[in-house]
């Protein structure tokens, strides 16, 4: 369709990712959403076309390079360009001692959480920079946890300090081709993967207490306003939380 944006979002199938590609078609953009599961990639197209969106369901793996560039050439044959790269899908560790993450633990997290977009944005990059009009936008998902750790997430929160450093890059090296760069850090936005902060999760002093939620709305939302900004500005942070969430001073 003629001057329509198009955005790939990568673990659509459920939680953040889904909300974000409902809120950007309903924004108007065309929204490829990736990820491994094929029928909760195909549940979020369905939702998105009640509301008059448009997306293309690709399932790939973002552990696997050959099926991240399979993802990005299937998206440049389909819409012959893209807007929006949100790199969101991202997994993290068991909570267990420190000493006692696996090798495989640590790759595993590695590969998906920062492996992953710094393949995607390579990917991105080359559609970008060639396109016309030339440029786009790449939305990091960072987490809190690119701030402060929570106990026993030495895997998870190293990838997401990486991502940090992924942000300021690309935004660096972005700029002579008009890609703009930002990072989201998320704080407990109520998912299936924070239900567990209903019941208590562990504190640094070693108390287990119940954490305030936020709506993923309020995410959603967020991405699509950094999304929506023309390519001469960015909002290279955004941090959105739960208001009362355990993170500010001493909590």
């Amino acid at each position: 369709m003629a001057g329509e944006k198009v955005a790939i979002v990568t673990g659509a199938g459920s939680g953040v990712g889904r909300a974000t590609s409902l809120a950007l078609m309903k924004a108007g953009f065309a929204v490829v959403l990736t990820g491994r599961r094929a029928e909760a990639l195909a549940e979020t197209a369905r939702a998105g076309e009640s509301l008059g969106g448009r997306s293309l369901p690709v399932p790939a793996d973002m552990t696997n390079p050959a099926s991240i560039a399979a993802l990005f050439a299937k998206t440049k044959e389909a819409f012959g360009r893209l807007d929006l790269l949100f790199n969101n899908a991202g997994i993290g560790a068991p909570t267990v001692p420190f000493e006692d993450v696996s090798v495989e633990q640590w790759k595993a997290v590695v590969d998906t959480n920062l492996t992953a977009p710094f393949l995607c944005t390579q990917h991105a990059f080359r559609i970008m920079k060639d396109q016309t009009p030339r440029g786009g936008r790449i939305i990091n998902n960072g987490s809190i946890s690119a701030h402060a750790p929570r106990p026993f997430s030495a895997a998870y929160t190293s990838t997401k300090h990486a991502i940090t450093g992924l942000t300021k890059s690309t935004a660096l090296d972005g700029r002579a081709y008009d890609i703009a760069c930002g990072q989201i850090d998320i704080g407990n936005a109520a998912t299936d993967m924070t239900s567990r902060m209903v019941e208590g999760v562990l504190q640094p002093d070693g108390r287990r207490i119940p954490e305030p939620r936020m709506d993923v709305e309020a995410v959603a939302n967020a991405v699509v306003y950094m999304a929506s900004l023309p390519l001469d500005a960015n909002v290279l942070f955004m941090t959105v939380m739960a208001t009362k969430m355990p993170f500010v001073g001493r909590g």
